[in-house]
């Protein structure tokens, strides 16, 4: 494993704004976008039946990373069994259990102010979750045809779906500093000309994130969901999915905007937390890798506030 590995992009991630204009468009009247499950099943199961509550079809899209904490062959096997059913891109996660080495670690392509200690530890929470991967070679050759982004058109929106970002499979340009960021706005502009989209929806940073913007006089908007198997704010243990749809609704909703009519909503996915801190415990006993990364965050939520994610002024 390499000196970087962890930090650094391989290039095969890299595939430019630009490809999402040129992808087929698959309609859908309701999408959710459920990044990060993170191996989390009793998540996978809330979000299910959040779909199954709705009043008319709902298009499931499984934006990455939807394997982490299950190293386990059982749930490793439930987890993709039941996501590749639906619509799934690859996560960092699912692309470096595809790589022939491990000279991208975890392939999450951390930003400096990520402590070592972090990106370490993701690296060998990888290498085992591989380790289960190689168990299973039939999973592996269906994550191997699954593609890297996905376009919708919902109502009058064109929807881009990533992990990362508009030019990378982890790239970090949606996270919440880049987007309150004023040096990222060229960036932003280029990346929705180049794209034909109205609204990007990714995962990838862990944090949630909503923010729309006025460019060209065209409203478009940036949702990042966080994470749908892990809790996302300060005091919450609920996961985060984006739900995309022409009407609203029949579930609560944390925050949200509306564009050209379509509702962008933040949907809590209130799983059963001790079923999943004892499955989690199980194959990440304290003082493991995972266990001194997430722990905390799973037990008491994470360092984060629903004020960081959707700012009123900026809706």
């Amino acid at each position: 494993m390499s000196a970087q590995a962890g930090r650094a992009c391989p290039l095969s991630y890299r595939y430019g704004a630009g490809a999402l204009r040129t992808c087929p468009e698959r309609h859908a009247a309701t999408l959710y976008v459920v990044g990060g499950l993170y191996g989390n099943l009793p998540a996978l199961e809330t979000v299910l039946a959040l779909a199954a509550g709705e009043s008319g079809p709902v298009t499931l899209c499984f934006n990455g990373d939807f394997n982490w904490f299950d190293v386990d062959d059982a749930g490793f096997a439930a987890i993709n069994r039941t996501v590749l059913e639906h619509d799934a891109l690859l996560g960092n996660v699912e692309a470096e259990l595809l790589a022939p080495g491990d000279d991208a670690g975890c392939g999450c392509a951390y930003p400096t102010h990520v402590d070592n200690g972090t990106v370490e530890r993701s690296n060998r929470i990888h290498a085992r979750l591989k380790a289960t991967a190689q168990r299973h070679p039939d999973i592996v050759a269906r994550l191997q045809r699954l593609p890297m982004l996905c376009r919708y058109r919902v109502g009058g929106l064109a929807v881009g779906v990533v992990h990362g970002d508009a030019e990378s499979l982890a790239g970090w340009r949606f996270d919440v500093a880049a987007l309150d960021d004023p040096g990222n706005r060229p960036w932003l502009e280029a990346a929705f000309a180049e794209s034909g989209v109205d609204v990007f929806a990714s995962t990838h940073t862990c944090l949630p994130a909503l923010r729309t913007f006025d460019l060209g006089g065209r409203r478009h908007a940036v949702v990042n969901n966080g994470a749908a198997g892990m809790p996302n704010f300060r005091g919450e243990r609920a996961g985060l999915i984006t739900r995309i749809g022409t009407a609203p609704g029949p579930h609560p909703v944390l925050y949200g905007a509306r564009l050209r009519g379509v509702h962008l909503d933040a949907l809590p996915v209130a799983y059963d937390q001790a079923s999943w801190e004892q499955a989690f415990l199980a194959n990440w006993p304290a003082g493991s890798e995972a266990n001194v990364s997430y722990f905390r965050r799973i037990h008491d939520g994470a360092d984060f506030l629903r004020e960081e994610a959707a700012r009123p002024e900026r809706l």
